[in-house]
């Protein structure tokens, strides 16, 4: 047993001293990309034709955006995007690619796929760009371009820039093999890129671990969580996805402990619902009603169209419906994907109106989405 224990404290110890490493290299990368992101800044404010340091500076916002969450941060990319096309089209293709992204990422999704349209008409047939347009497809529910899209980029597929995307359609189309083995590649290839950083890596996992919890396989999900925590320590995505696995599980103060973890470093609204959720299942009202003022701050700190987590947790707590509905009905305009005709099928059968609603939901299941949620909102309209 002494020896047993002293093992365990070695492994403990060897773990502690790798996330440190992890930690202080991480700070390093943190603290170099600001110092470039000042001394851009510099650059531009002395050169106002300058095309090439507006790009250079939208993309490192746009980087550090990615891994705080920094809105503010998304809506300078934007600028410093516009303003360096602006100044020069001709091999400024990069630029395009920072745009979209900065706009796919405010939920500006119309806007992003003009500037990914525009990107690719001036640089035809590279896969990255062609399947950046087919996400931004996707988000807006054009199924019929994207599906062209996706269907010419199969010989592309392991290319890193591909295959998540490609893995995503393969899920929304009920494929959830093949999008298992495209993600499983992906990350495989991901983790040989000493390129990489640890946050990019950490996203792949994060991708596997969430189709895992979503098709029920628990324990690769937990692994997958948990591996990419060992990348990039402190990770807001993958300690949200460790506090929704527990919440399947019904293990609600370890849920409550990884979406705190979680939310203090980015109140993402989505897991601030669900540490609300988490703390009504264990009685705590006063806890839950926090957590739910925490959540609706959140959404209206954000720009862009409502977050539909938002609208989720009114009508899952029966709560300005006809709000809901008349905004999900304004969203489904210009955005029309499977989603969105799912939250119109649940805000129509909290409103009563369940004709409407089972019609809405045969299109929210139009491509085969084997989703918990749909299938969830199907059985109860169906009901």
């Amino acid at each position: 047993m002494v020896v047993a224990g002293a093992v365990v404290r070695g492994v403990r110890a060897a773990e502690a001293d790798r996330a440190a490493v992890v930690t202080t290299g991480m700070a390093a990368r943190s603290a170099r990309r600001d110092a470039d992101i000042a001394f851009y800044a510099r650059r531009v404010a002395r050169d106002p034709i300058g095309a090439a340091d507006r790009s250079r500076l939208a993309a490192l916002h746009l980087q550090r955006a990615r891994e705080t969450a920094d809105y503010e941060d998304y809506r300078r990319a934007e600028r410093l995007a516009r303003r360096s096309l602006g100044l020069r089209v001709a091999h400024n293709e990069n630029t395009y690619v920072v745009l979209a992204s900065a706009l796919l990422a405010q939920h500006r999704f119309v806007e992003a796929h003009a500037a990914a349209r525009a990107l690719n008409a001036r640089a035809l047939g590279v896969p990255g760009h062609q399947a950046l347009l087919a996400e931004i497809a996707l988000e807006l529910g054009r199924y019929r371009e994207a599906r062209a899209l996706f269907d010419s980029l199969w010989p592309a597929r392991h290319e890193l820039a591909v295959a998540p995307r490609l893995a995503r359609w393969a899920e929304l189309t009920g494929r959830t093999d093949l999008a298992r083995r495209l993600l499983d590649r992906a990350l495989a290839d991901a983790k040989s890129r000493p390129d990489l950083p640890p946050e990019q890596v950490a996203w792949f996992y994060l991708r596997v671990g969430d189709l895992a919890l979503r098709t029920g396989r628990l324990p690769e999900a937990e692994f997958a969580f948990r591996a990419g925590l060992d990348v990039h320590p402190d990770d807001y995505r993958l300690l949200a996805g460790l506090a929704r696995l527990e919440a399947s599980r019904g293990r609600w103060r370890r849920a409550i402990d990884y979406g705190d973890s979680s939310v203090v470093t980015v109140p993402d609204p989505a897991t601030l619902g669900l540490v609300s959720d988490a703390y009504a299942q264990l009685g705590d009202s006063a806890a839950a009603a926090q957590y739910a003022r925490a959540l609706e701050v959140a959404v209206l700190g954000q720009p862009g169209q409502w977050h539909r987590a938002w609208s989720l947790y009114l009508l899952d707590h029966d709560r300005r419906i006809p709000e809901v509905l008349a905004r999900v009905r304004a969203e489904l305009v210009s955005r029309r994907d499977i989603y969105g005709y799912d939250l119109l099928a649940w805000a129509l059968h909290k409103a009563h109106r369940d004709r409407e609603a089972r019609d809405a939901m045969t299109k929210a299941l139009a491509l085969g989405t084997d989703d918990p949620l749909l299938r969830r909102h199907a059985a109860e309209i169906g009901r």
